[in-house]
């Protein structure tokens, strides 16, 4: 299923007050009387696929208008990619919801799935949803590079055209690197330099991924390790083995109530005390120098893990990433320093791969042109016979291939031409002046090329412009056709035409609190009857007239092959 647009609801937009449309698969046509506000419909699609506003559109008594759509989108397709891209793609991503504020002061907002976005951005998501045909220019066909596209699509050639890419590519990257071989000789001594420095340093780290890791880890056993043998050295030092250990000044202690003892009798219990607190004593003393001695403590080996972890802390603030990223670098360096230091020779053969790559392109494109050549007549006959259909008996349509210099697209510049008369030069798709020619361009060019064609929603505003009888007829079948592919909306004052509608809405006016207001409904069989019946009698609903638009409605139900026109000149 195509994308669709499933809902548009206006406020406050010229005679709009308030109004929405459901629009369906297939063709829809819109008909009423002349000013009824019918355009007013296309104006408000086109502010949503991008153009530029006019505050003068907003309805008189009020300070601002909004007009909203709703579509329904396949995935994937050009549109939700483009939204993916420009990270716009709402909670549903088979919906895209477009809104358009306009203020009277000057100010608006656009959203696109509740992101606000700029005018820009909404016209690059329309082209890719909606061609608008008529007092509009919002046609992609009318594009150069649309142009050329749909040619290659209609003669199947994007396979062709691969090659051609493939190798401008590899041609663009060739004369990139040229020119920066090309360049400052001071620029490449600092470069040189620079890189020698960085391919030294880096090869001199000899940097293993994970090794920071284990580092760390061995880092925090062997600091714990050497701070508990200092703990344990420390308190030997304050116990038994320093200078003013506690067991010397014990001994010092006892050799003092020695001498006491001979005077003093109480003083042989202190001595007793006094020493078996030093055996005591060195007995702690002999249990932490045992611990001690199970430490494994190595000093030489944590000097070695902080110069190596000091390292890569100079690595770190150096380079980015890590071991892994640092490679990549050593190997980018490596690979430019050598390009670099034999830049003579690199010049000698990127001139011969360019004179390669060039023949290379030259050849594709040729084949390329030449399936063009036979692909551009086939289409300029195709929609050539569709504009007969349509009542451009004898218009001519080209399709004019001009040669360029070689690129990602070939050799050749395409252009349709169209000649509305006989005897008159054609002239460029784009310089056509009469929106009902350019409408009818189109539909015959959108019909040929309805299997190719990516952009889901047509627009033709009074497509029936100037013609009426089997042409009309001939635009409806069409029309009809296009709507198995498409969803159409065509705007019509022709019931020839919109009989052919698989949904039908009349837009009428009323005036009502002495404002005038547009409407728009959706039509029963019975109701459209009545309106195809207005459209052929005017304000004469006769039983006859009205049994008229029955017969057209059923013989358009039929879907019967369209009538051949007559040859000119014959009645």
């Amino acid at each position: 299923m195509p994308a669709m647009l499933e809902t548009l609801r206006i406020r406050h937009l010229a005679l709009v007050d308030e109004l929405t449309v459901e629009f369906c698969p297939g063709l829809n046509v819109l008909t009423g009387e002349t000013g009824a506000g019918k355009s007013i419909l296309v104006g408000a699609l086109a502010l949503l696929l991008g153009e530029r506003a006019d505050k003068t559109l907003i309805r008189a008594g009020t300070d601002r208008a909004e007009v909203e759509a709703v579509f329904s989108l396949p995935h994937p397709s050009p549109a939700t990619a483009l939204l993916q891209e420009l990270d716009l793609t709402g909670d549903d991503p088979h919906r895209l919801i477009v809104r358009r504020t306009l203020q009277a002061n000057g100010a608006g907002r656009i959203t696109l799935n509740d992101q606000a976005t700029t005018l820009q951005t909404l016209k690059r998501i329309g082209d890719r949803l909606v061609d608008l045909h008529g007092p509009h220019d919002h046609q992609s066909l009318l594009s150069a590079d649309q142009q050329r596209d749909l040619l290659d699509a209609f003669g199947g050639l994007e396979v062709d055209r691969q090659p051609c890419a493939d190798y401008h590519r590899q041609w663009l990257a060739l004369r990139k690197e040229r020119e920066t071989l090309e360049g400052d000789e001071s620029q490449f001594a600092r470069e040189l330099d620079f890189l020698r420095f960085q391919v030294q340093e880096l090869e001199a780290a000899h940097f293993e991924p994970g090794e920071e890791d284990r580092l760390q880890e061995e880092h925090a056993r062997a600091t714990a390790a050497q701070e508990l043998l200092e703990t344990a050295n420390g308190l030997l030092e304050a116990l038994t083995d320093g200078e003013y250990a506690a067991l010397t000044s014990l001994r010092s202690a006892q050799n003092a109530l020695d001498r006491l003892s001979h005077r003093l009798s109480e003083a042989a219990a202190w001595r007793d005390e006094i020493h078996d607190l030093a055996r005591r004593l060195q007995s702690l003393g002999s249990a932490i120098a045992q611990a001690a001695q199970r430490v494994e403590a190595d000093p030489e080996r944590l000097r070695q893990i902080e110069e190596r972890m000091a390292l890569y802390h100079r690595l770190h603030r150096k380079y980015p990433g890590g071991p892994e990223e640092w490679s990549r670098q050593l190997d980018k360096a490596r690979a430019r320093l050598e390009t670099l230091q034999n830049r003579e020779q690199r010049l000698l053969e990127i001139e011969r791969e360019r004179s390669e790559i060039k023949t290379h392109l030259r050849n594709a494109t040729a084949r390329l042109h030449d399936k063009r050549v036979r692909t551009a007549r086939e289409l300029s006959e195709r929609v050539a016979s569709e504009l007969r259909d349509l009542g451009l008996r004898q218009a001519g349509f080209e399709v004019r291939l001009t040669p360029i210099e070689p690129g990602a697209t070939g050799a050749d510049a395409v252009e349709f031409f169209f000649a509305p008369n006989p005897g008159e030069p054609p002239h460029p798709l784009r310089a056509i002046a009469s929106s009902g020619e350019i409408s009818r361009v189109m539909l015959a060019l959108k019909t040929a090329l309805a299997a190719h064609d990516q952009i889901p929603i047509l627009v033709f505003d009074e497509i029936d412009a100037n013609i009426g009888g089997e042409t009309a007829t001939a635009v409806g079948h069409k029309l009809r056709a296009l709507g198995r592919t498409h969803q159409v909306i065509a705007i019509t004052h022709m019931p020839q035409v919109a009989v052919f509608g698989t949904t039908h809405f009349a837009v009428t006016k009323e005036v009502k609190d002495q404002r005038t207001r547009t409407r728009i409904e959706r039509l029963d069989e019975a109701e459209r009857a009545e309106e195809i019946a207005r459209m052929l009698g005017g304000r004469q609903m006769t039983s006859v007239v009205l049994q008229h638009a029955r017969e057209l409605l059923s013989r358009a139900s039929d879907n019967a092959p369209p009538p051949q026109p007559r040859p000119a000149g014959r009645r």
